[in-house]
């Protein structure tokens, strides 16, 4: 558990992801979305915003077509949890220039006999039904917010949400350590930061009172343009595949299907390389974290991927 309280749990060996069936598009499916322009109200007090520097202009090209996502998904469930597909949810939208989301389930939550899948699938299964909301408004902070309050099920889960308007700008909202990359020209020039308690223990949306919610959202725009590529992803994506293997995958395939499904399949296969130097075994080494005994007695160092539900959503912007 993290720091003492029960509804905060460590995601150390299995984390999470089946399917939401509601509004989004199938394991490998790609499509062309719709969009329709729509303004932005400022309505939540706390947001924490990403403010861009000068040598970030790259990211803001002078010249804007109307764009939209064609978006291919694929989900690899934990090796032990083929059969109930996992604890992951996530959902894809053709609604103004697309919406993509994805809920990593915590599965801290089986130890109380409470099914880790129910609490993001209801989530991100409100969340696809308030996306046209007026008071939503197409903004990605308040959809979480009314989509965690119509939340009955018991559990937690990290959460991220991206919309894209027709104009090119993507509004994202995070919480805990789901991310997002946005690739650009063969290289990735934006990345969402995870939250987290401590190493493993990630903010997280909750149906107890001491989980966090969406003013703990980190709320940033990014201006796209055509021929960017945004990945999107639980962490069993990005702990176990590095960067510059995004990229390669990207520049290698043109269907964002394949794309997809590539991703996830590379996360798998290094999930289960326990030779593998992942960004989480990286990550656990600079955090202090040591090898087991007969390791350090061979003189070997923490190394491997982590076990982990996989979901992907894949992104191309394209001109409308």
């Amino acid at each position: 558990m993290c720091d003492g309280e029960r509804v905060l749990r460590l995601k150390r060996e299995t984390m999470a992801i089946p399917m939401l069936r509601a509004a989004m598009i199938s394991h490998s499916q790609s499509q062309q979305l719709i969009h329709s322009l729509s303004a932005i109200n400022e309505t939540a007090k706390r947001r924490k915003r990403v403010v861009f520097s000068s040598s970030f202009s790259e990211l803001n090209p002078l010249i804007r077509s109307e764009v939209s996502f064609c978006v291919g998904t694929c989900l690899i469930p934990h090796p032990k949890k083929v059969n109930t597909g996992g604890e992951d949810a996530f959902f894809v939208s053709n609604y103004n220039g697309g919406v993509i989301a994805v809920a990593d389930g915590v599965s801290g939550w089986a130890e109380e006999d409470v099914d880790p899948s129910l609490f993001p699938r209801e989530l991100l299964a409100n969340a696809s039904n308030f996306i046209e909301d007026e008071e939503v408004n197409y903004d990605p902070q308040i959809l979480i917010r009314k989509a965690h309050a119509a939340t009955s099920s018991t559990g937690s889960a990290t959460v991220i949400v991206a919309m894209l308007e027709k104009n090119g700008t993507l509004r994202i909202a995070n919480v805990g350590d789901c991310g997002l990359k946005l690739i650009r020209n063969g290289h990735v020039v934006f990345s969402i930061s995870p939250q987290e308690h401590y190493f493993d223990c990630p903010f997280q949306l909750s149906s107890e009172r001491a989980g966090q919610t969406y003013l703990d959202a980190a709320v940033c725009n990014v201006e796209l343009m055509e021929g960017d590529t945004i990945v999107m992803g639980s962490d069993g994506l990005f702990d176990n595949v590095f960067d510059h293997e995004i990229v390669q995958t990207i520049v290698k395939y043109k269907d964002v299907a394949e794309t997809a499904k590539s991703l996830a399949n590379l996360a798998s296969s290094h999930a289960l390389d326990s030779n593998f130097d992942s960004p989480y075994s990286l990550e656990a080494r600079s955090r202090g974290f040591k090898p087991p005994l007969w390791k350090k007695i061979l003189g070997m160092k923490l190394t491997g991927g982590k076990l982990d539900d996989i979901t992907v959503i894949v992104g191309q912007v394209v001109s409308s």
